[in-house]
């Protein structure tokens, strides 16, 4: 495994309903037509001022901040980034950071590695160098960059820490899972090569290769201080320009934003209403529960999730309730591509039915054909037919089922176990479901022989 001195500049946009200087839908969706969601505020027109910035987006960032371990700054002054590229329509970037102010959040430790520090800024327009196309959607967005110390020594170890951060800010619903971040990697091996800066990688799965190749370059052919891409398609980074010092960005104070205050009793509110880690709420489960970690690490890798189960289980069996929400409900939500946030299935809607299954009054058959129908909103369920009990009656519908499949019949007594299977599911598709398995399992092995 190589090994060098590597550290990480992360960028994620923030949940917000609007951007972070106008009003402005912040829709981060793949597809939306071009410079809808604009203003002049955003598109950086003559004249244009600033509004003051998204409250939401302060606040999540300061979430990030607390998460992350780090000192709050209670005062920091907005700068002005400035760089000349054609997806920057003001000439210059609104920006938290650079000399001259302070991050919302400096000095943490998240999982044994060092934050420098996490700040808040709005991002650029997306510009398509090929086309020179320019969709100023994306201009003003609201989002953090978190910068860690280099304390990573390997590929390895920077994805699978990536893995816990992403699925802590998923915990804070702060951050927009489906926008993805975007990962700048300072790379270099100590004592032998300057640091190299890959710019914007956007999956794990780049960060890591990455890594590896620049580890691998810089000790075959050394390095200079610069500004890097990967190419994903060839596996390779490539040059792109000298690395930027701070005095590139000419930073200055923004004569146009008031600096920005966080007083202690609104960073102490937020911090009070930080919802469990992913491991704290992992450790809570497990022992609380008595579920194995197995199916605990299941039901905390989506704190919807997590917190449902946790609210079904002060109204019935944990253990009963586990595989209907592990297997059963899981299984509608994948195959309806939603998280449970998109649907509407209440807790109570949800014990009911699986009361009605334990007091044995609807088979587990019929309950998940019943939770399929929860989607997209559940329903109490009332007025269920029973499960079907009464021999007489499965004995007839045994019967009937017999007497129509031959084939089956035949290929049972034949030896193949499948046959029964068969069978069992022709009882089941006359009853609706209704029938009781092991009964009528018993009833129909008895009539085979």
């Amino acid at each position: 495994m190589k090994q060098g001195m590597i550290g990480l500049e992360i960028h994620t946009y923030l949940i917000t309903r609007e951007k972070l200087f106008c009003s402005c839908i912040a829709s981060r969706k793949k597809g939306l037509k071009p410079n809808t969601n604009i203003c002049p505020i955003c598109t950086g027109q003559p004249g244009a001022k600033p509004m003051l910035p998204n409250k939401s987006a302060v606040e999540k960032a300061v979430q990030i901040g607390l998460m992350l371990g780090c000192t709050i700054n209670d005062s920091m002054t907005w700068q002005r980034k400035h760089y000349d590229w054609p997806d920057l329509p003001k000439g210059y970037q609104g920006t938290l950071s650079g000399e001259g102010t302070s991050p919302v959040g400096s000095n943490g430790t998240f999982y044994g590695i060092k934050i420098s520090s996490m700040h808040l800024e709005e991002d650029p327009a997306s510009w398509n160098p090929d086309t020179g196309e320019i969709d100023y959607n994306r201009s003003g967005l609201p989002l953090v960059e978190i910068v860690t110390a280099p304390d990573f020594s390997q590929a390895e170890e920077v994805v699978d820490w990536l893995k816990k951060l992403l699925h802590s800010l998923s915990y804070l619903k702060a951050a927009d899972s489906d926008a993805g971040i975007k990962v700048d990697v300072n790379v270099s091996i100590p004592g032998k090569t300057k640091r190299v800066e890959v710019k914007n990688i956007n999956s794990l799965e780049s960060v890591y290769e990455a890594i590896e190749y620049e580890l691998e370059r810089q000790v075959k052919e050394g390095s200079v201080r610069e500004t890097r891409r990967f190419d994903e398609k060839r596996g390779k980074t490539m040059s792109m320009r000298e690395k930027e010092s701070q005095d590139d960005y000419r930073f200055i104070s923004d004569p146009d934003l008031q600096p920005l205050v966080l007083d202690t009793k609104f960073v102490n509110a937020l911090k009070n209403n930080l919802p469990e880690s992913p491991q704290q709420k992992l450790e809570k489960i497990i022992k609380k529960y008595s579920i194995d970690e197995k199916n605990a690490a299941i039901l905390t890798k989506h704190r919807d999730i997590a917190e449902f189960f946790e609210g079904v289980s002060e109204k019935i069996d944990p253990q009963f309730a586990l595989p209907w929400v592990t297997i059963e409900l899981l299984r509608v939500l994948n195959y309806h591509s939603k998280n449970l946030d998109e649907v509407s299935i209440t807790i109570e809607h949800f014990v009911a039915l699986l009361k009605l299954v334990k007091d044995g009054k609807i088979t587990p058959l019929k309950a998940k054909e019943m939770l399929n129908q929860f989607y997209p909103r559940s329903f109490m369920p009332n007025n269920v037919e029973g499960k079907i009990t009464d021999i007489k009656e499965l004995e007839k519908i045994a019967k009937e089922v017999v007497s129509h499949n031959a084939k089956a019949v035949s290929d049972y007594r034949a030896g193949d176990s499948n046959a029964l299977n068969f069978l069992m599911g022709q009882v089941m598709k006359l009853t609706q479901k209704r029938a009781d398995f092991a009964l009528t399992r018993k009833i129909l092995v008895k009539i085979l022989s």
